[in-house]
């Protein structure tokens, strides 16, 4: 009878909100992280003042939403 709770509680854990959204979390830091990637080669090839400032708030949005996303 024990074997089967043990049995039982594993194949909850294994179902579990925090196992079942991992490839989609790695999938979304990936999405992420080529999204900074691309606004970083974009500013390498120069730039407005204006257009500074919205890649630099962009940036940081991504940055935010990488530690978020990536560190689990």
């Amino acid at each position: 009878m024990k074997s089967i709770a043990w049995v039982l509680f594993f194949a909850l854990l294994a179902q579990s909100p925090a196992n079942a959204g991992s490839k989609a979390d790695k999938a979304a830091c990936e999405v992420v992280k080529q999204k900074i990637r691309e606004i970083e080669a974009r500013m390498r090839h120069g730039y407005t003042a204006a257009q500074g400032i919205r890649y630099d708030a962009r940036l940081r949005e991504l940055r935010d939403k990488r530690y978020k996303l990536c560190r689990k």
